[in-house]
């Protein structure tokens, strides 16, 4: 099953910090912070200026992006976690 965005969502996939271990403790999923960081797997459709005129997308496929600590609609598909939001709630672009 695939995800297609719509008007000017954009579908995201979480990018996993390593495991980190201190003096020897492994920290669990539960305690750890979420990555604010994440890959753009799929864009919406678009949405259009007052003249119908489609207004580009500022990520493309492939971007990895900076999202704000809480937002967005999380969403499993095969056992892998997505997170769908709004171009505008995208912090910024990671060169």
């Amino acid at each position: 099953m695939k995800i297609k965005p719509l008007g000017e969502r954009v579908l995201l996939k979480r990018i996993e910090e390593d495991e980190q271990v201190r003096g020897g403790i492994i920290i669990p999923d539960s305690a750890k912070e979420k990555s604010q960081e994440a890959e753009v797997v799929a864009l919406g459709t678009g949405k259009k200026d007052d003249n119908g005129k489609a207004i580009p997308f500022n990520v493309k496929k492939g971007d990895k992006v900076l999202l704000p600590q809480y937002g967005g609609t999380e969403v499993k598909v095969d056992g892998v976690q997505y997170i769908l939001v709004d171009e505008d709630a995208i912090l910024g672009v990671i060169a």
